[in-house]
C-alpha cells in the first residue's frame, strides 16, 4: 500500500495500538484496520475457547431523539422498536420500497424518546441520508450522526464476562442478551451491551475515543491468564460465518429482500406501515423464487464469494460467503439459490476454479454455542 493511499484511509482511535501489536493492517472499506495479529485461525479459536477483543470502532452510530423518534424508526425499519424497553436492543433492517436491505442495524432504546442505531461502516452516510429523507419539518425529532463520539470494543468468548466483571459495578450475569447498561468500565464512562457478531457470549462496549486505548490495554492485561487475544477482521468474518450471521455487501444488500435473506423473523407484520411492507407482503403471498442457503462442501476445496452454484449441471445461484472454518474444520458457505434446490440435504455443486465440487445444503447456523 502506498503512502498516498494510507493517508486517505480513515483510522479508528486504536490505530496506534494496533501498530504496537504488529497487526497486519489492510484497507477495509476505506478504513485502515487490522486483518489479523497472530493469525486468523489462532484468533478464531481464542474466541471460541476463551476470549477475544475486537476493535469495531469503524461501525457507525446514528441517534434519533424527540417525540417522533420512535415513529421514524418504525417507518424506516421492519422490526418493532415499540416493543423495546429502555435498556434493550434489537436487530433490524433498514428497508427500501421494494423490501430490500439498505442496511442491517442494531436499534438501542436509550430513553423513551431517544434511540441509537449502530450501522455498518460503509453505510454510515447512506443510512443517515436515508433516515433523514423520512423526516420533515412537522416531525419533532433530531437525527444526528454521532459516530465520532464513540469508540466501540467487542469482548467476545466464554471468558468474556469473567474478564470484564472486575471493571464494572453491575453484576453482568443480570444483563440479559440484547440488553445494555450504562456506567463505567475501569473508571471510564461506558455503555455495555450484551451483543456481538461472533456466535459467542460477550459484550460490545461503547467508550469515548480518548478512553479506548486505556480500556483496550486493561482488558487484554486482565484476560491474559484466560488466553485472550486481540482479534482482527479476518477471524471476525470466519466467526460470524460459522454463526450464520449475514455480512452486508456479501449476503445482503439493496438487491436482496429481507425474506430472501432468511431474515423474515425481523419483520413485525402487526406494527403497521413501514417502508417496503407492501412489496414484502406480495413476496410472502406469492412465494420466493430464491433464498439464502447454507452449504457444506463434501469434496475438498473452499468456496469463495462469486463462485457459481449448480444442480445437475444447471446454474441455480451463486456463493455470497465461504471459508474453511478453524473451529468446525469444514468448508462452509452461504449462497442464494432457487427455492426448489434449497431443501436441507439437497445435493448441489460449487464451481471452484473450473471444478464442480459436490456440496450439500445444511441448516443454519453452522455453529451454535452450548446452552443457546
Amino acid at each position: 500500500m502506498s503512502d498516498d493511499k494510507k493517508n486517505i484511509l480513515r483510522r479508528t482511535p486504536l490505530y496506534e495500538v494496533h501498530r504496537s501489536f504488529d497487526a497486519r493492517l489492510v484497507d477495509f472499506g476505506g478504513w485502515e484496520m487490522p486483518i489479523h495479529y497472530t493469525g486468523i485461525s489462532e484468533e478464531h479459536l481464542a474466541v471460541r475457547e476463551s476470549a477475544g477483543l475486537f476493535d469495531v470502532s469503524h461501525m457507525g452510530q446514528i441517534e434519533l431523539a424527540g417525540a417522533d423518534a420512535l415513529g421514524i424508526i418504525q417507518a424506516v425499519t421492519c422490526n418493532n422498536a415499540a416493543a423495546l424497553s429502555v435498556g434493550q436492543a434489537q436487530y433490524s433492517v433498514l428497508t427500501t420500497e421494494i423490501g430490500t436491505c439498505v442496511d442491517d442495524v442494531l436499534v438501542y432504546r436509550l430513553a423513551q424518546e431517544h434511540f441509537l442505531l449502530v450501522v455498518n461502516a460503509s453505510n454510515i452516510e447512506k443510512d443517515y441520508a436515508w433516515i433523514k429523507e423520512s423526516v420533515d419539518e412537522s416531525h419533532d425529532v433530531a437525527v444526528v450522526n454521532t459516530s465520532n463520539r464513540y469508540a466501540l470494543l467487542a469482548l467476545q468468548g466464554p471468558a468474556a464476562s469473567r474478564i470484564l466483571q472486575p471493571f464494572v459495578g453491575t453484576e453482568l450475569s443480570e444483563v440479559g442478551y440484547y440488553h445494555f447498561i450504562t456506567g463505567e468500565v475501569d473508571g471510564e464512562r461506558a455503555t455495555i451491551s450484551r451483543t456481538g457478531y461472533s456466535g459467542e457470549d460477550g459484550f460490545e462496549i461503547f467508550v469515548s475515543p480518548g478512553a479506548s486505548s486505556k480500556v483496550w490495554k486493561r482488558l487484554l492485561a486482565a484476560g491474559s491468564s484466560d488466553g485472550i487475544l486481540p482479534i482482527g477482521l479476518g477471524a471476525r468474518d470466519t466467526l460470524r460465518l460459522e454463526a450464520g450471521f449475514r455480512l452486508y455487501g456479501n449476503d445482503i444488500d439493496e438487491t436482496t429482500t429481507v425474506l430472501e435473506a432468511g431474515l423474515g423473523w425481523t419483520i413485525c407484520w402487526d406494527k403497521g406501515e413501514f417502508t417496503g411492507r407492501k412489496s414484502l407482503e406480495c413476496q410472502k403471498r406469492d412465494g420466493l423464487s430464491r433464498r439464502l442457503i447454507g452449504f457444506e462442501l463434501v469434496d475438498r476445496g473452499i468456496a469463495r464469494r462469486g463462485y457459481s452454484v449448480s444442480r445437475d449441471g444447471r446454474p441455480i445461484g451463486s456463493v455470497t460467503s465461504g471459508t474453511q472454518t478453524p473451529f468446525l474444520r469444514r468448508s462452509i458457505g452461504l449462497a442464494y439459490a432457487e427455492v426448489e434446490s434449497s431443501k436441507i440435504d439437497s445435493k448441489i455443486q460449487i464451481d471452484v476454479r473450473g471444478h464442480p465440487l459436490e456440496a450439500k445444503v445444511v441448516k443454519l447456523p453452522f455453529y451454535k454455542r452450548a446452552g443457546k
